[in-house]
């Protein structure tokens, strides 16, 4: 029964979007998934990439813009009823304020459309005529969420004894140590118990947090870092077991029973009614934090993302995705923040995180999808200037401290010019020293304080490119 009413649910799904396609042929809609973890600067994207569209000034690298045939752009009610509206004008506000401050993290999901209205160009034009329109939605969620989506591929054992096994790395043992505790004492064939149930699920959550604070990033499930209206229930109220097996009426089994409701009632939706439809992929790395933090921090990172990125499905579209599924066909991958480090370093840090997500590069292009990889700061918080030290000119950054709000000047140092050097270090599990040079160190700033102008957007760099990338073809 559960396979024919999942059958079911899936084929009324495929049925909306159908129609919902067929219906948009003159005034089409473009859902662009923007993908990252924690702290990664996914409201930030979405904010100044719809401010910069809706002032298009600094968008020079967007050739239907370029060329003048972006007649207007405005924000329009989001298609999906049920989804709450993404808070722009709040994270503008807060970005680009008296007092600027990056906008908190996301903590639900939120969507929001924005028009375009623009002159077609070419064949299209003759045919469907001049004055074109494209719906472009974008869909903000939690980075934790993200999380949860190699769930869908793993049973109860395999995630048990997986998860069990990361928490007794070297890098994560002193943050599960608690866990792994209790989870060593417990026994998993003895009759299930609330407490002790909940208990462990404390424990486990505990550690999770732990280890996220500490700069780690492969940690599931990504609710119990963020449970919102879930907390305290039993959808949350597990944690893996080193042994999971057990019989009918035991605690593992209730623990086993508890994870499939969690994929189920948690993760499948959230994967069906967001990731099955999206069209065009950003994938946002904080590459500079992870190095910054060491091997095994960027060990972790390149895990997680190599997990998450499993879940999708790319290759290229044609009149038979509403029949076997949209797919997404162009897929890009930017190293957020690069504005902390000198301009000379941006190949250095583009190079670095292609290396990181090479596999699934590879994969996603072999499939069919055009991929492509870029450097970008969706607000730029630095300028470079340069400072004579030594007799040796030294290629800084400036900008608003985090911590005291006033301007610093940073040298940041050098990134390997060699990607391979970072990926194998962190492959091999190398410890910090060595890593990388003493000169190097990464800094976090504040938002700038900038008057604005009539016309621009707020400050970025690279922003237009990725727009060119994710939809400039769909303007022509």
């Amino acid at each position: 029964m559960t396979f024919i009413a999942d059958f079911a649910d899936d084929a009324l799904r495929l049925f909306e979007d159908t129609t919902r396609r067929a219906g948009s042929v003159f005034e089409p809609s473009l859902r662009i998934g923007v993908t990252g973890l924690n702290r990664a600067g996914k409201t930030v994207f979405i904010t100044s990439l719809i401010a910069n569209m809706l002032a298009r000034g600094r968008m020079t690298r967007l050739s239907a813009e370029s060329t003048g045939r972006i007649e207007a752009a405005m924000l329009r009610p989001q298609p999906s009823d049920d989804i709450p509206r993404f808070e722009y004008e709040d994270h503008l506000a807060a970005m680009t304020g008296p007092d600027p401050v990056w906008p908190s993290s996301t903590r639900r999901i939120s969507e929001l459309r924005l028009s375009i209205r623009y002159q077609r160009s070419g064949l299209l034009a003759s045919v469907l005529g001049r004055d074109g329109t494209l719906h472009l939605d974008v869909v903000d969620y939690p980075g934790e969420w993200l999380l949860d989506l190699p769930l869908l591929n793993k049973s109860w054992a395999e995630w048990s004894r997986e998860s069990i096994g990361a928490a007794r790395r070297p890098e994560r043992i002193e943050h599960a140590g608690a866990f792994l505790a209790w989870a060593e004492k417990v026994d998993g064939t003895a009759p299930m118990d609330e407490a002790i149930a909940r208990k462990g699920a404390a424990l486990f959550a505990t550690y999770l947090m732990d280890a996220r604070k500490a700069g780690l990033s492969a940690i599931s499930p990504g609710r119990f870092l963020m449970p919102g209206d879930l907390a305290g229930t039993p959808a949350l109220t597990f944690a893996p077991l080193p042994e999971p097996d057990g019989p009918s009426g035991s605690l593992a089994r209730l623990m086993r029973e508890r994870y499939d409701a969690y994929r189920r009632v948690v993760v499948k939706p959230f994967f069906q009614n967001h990731f099955s439809k999206v069209d065009r992929q950003i994938v946002l790395v904080d590459a500079l934090s992870a190095i910054d933090a060491g091997p095994q921090a960027v060990a972790d990172l390149r895990k997680a993302m190599s997990d998450i990125l499993d879940c999708f499905r790319h290759g290229e579209k044609s009149w038979l995705s509403p029949i076997f599924g949209r797919r997404v066909e162009r897929l890009l991958f930017a190293a957020t923040k690069a504005d902390h480090v000198h301009h000379s370093q941006h190949n250095a840090l583009q190079a670095i995180t292609t290396a990181l997500v090479r596999e699934s590069i590879d994969r996603a292009a072999y499939k069919g999808a055009r991929v492509e990889a870029l450097a970008l700061a969706s607000l730029r918080a630095t300028v470079e200037q340069t400072v004579e030290q030594g007799g040796e000119t030294l290629n800084c950054v400036r900008g608003r401290s985090i911590e005291t709000g006033e301007e610093v000047v940073v040298f940041p140092g050098a990134l390997p010019d060699d990607p391979a050097a970072i990926v194998e270090a962190s492959r091999h599990g190398q410890g910090n020293e060595g890593w990388l040079s003493e000169d190097y160190g990464f800094m976090k700033f504040a938002p700038p304080i900038s008057a604005g102008r009539p016309g621009y957007g707020p400050p970025h760099l690279r922003l237009d490119m990725a727009a060119e990338f994710l939809f400039g073809d769909k303007l022509s």
